[in-house]
């Protein structure tokens, strides 16, 4: 792929990337405002996590690798534990995260 090619996708993602919040913040006196799509929203964050999440615990497909020797599966399991008992995304992600690092410092 060419530098130049290269760039004019680069652009083109960031446009696209612009329009797409744009629409939200320039359009956002027409979305419903009702409390069944307030509770909708309550969803996104958890979903995108997990959508992000997923390909890292699934990386071919629809296999775990349940290995002693996995540091994600280990972290994976603090995290789930950590959202059990917190219900904190935050502290779900600073737990699965400081997990995967010791995890990974260990069996290094």
């Amino acid at each position: 792929m060419s530098t130049g090619s290269l760039l004019l996708t680069m652009a083109a993602c960031g446009l696209v990337t612009f329009l797409i919040r744009l629409s939200f913040i320039a359009g956002g006196r027409y979305l419903p405002s009702g409390p069944a799509f307030s509770l909708f929203l309550r969803y996104v964050p958890p979903a995108v996590l997990g959508a992000l999440i997923a390909p890292e615990i699934f990386p071919n497909g629809v296999e775990l690798a349940a290995l002693p020797g996995n540091p994600r599966w280990w972290a994976m399991v603090v995290a789930l534990g950590v959202a059990a008992l917190s219900r904190s995304v935050l502290a779900t992600i600073a737990a699965g995260m400081l997990a995967l690092w010791l995890v990974q410092a260990w069996l290094v």
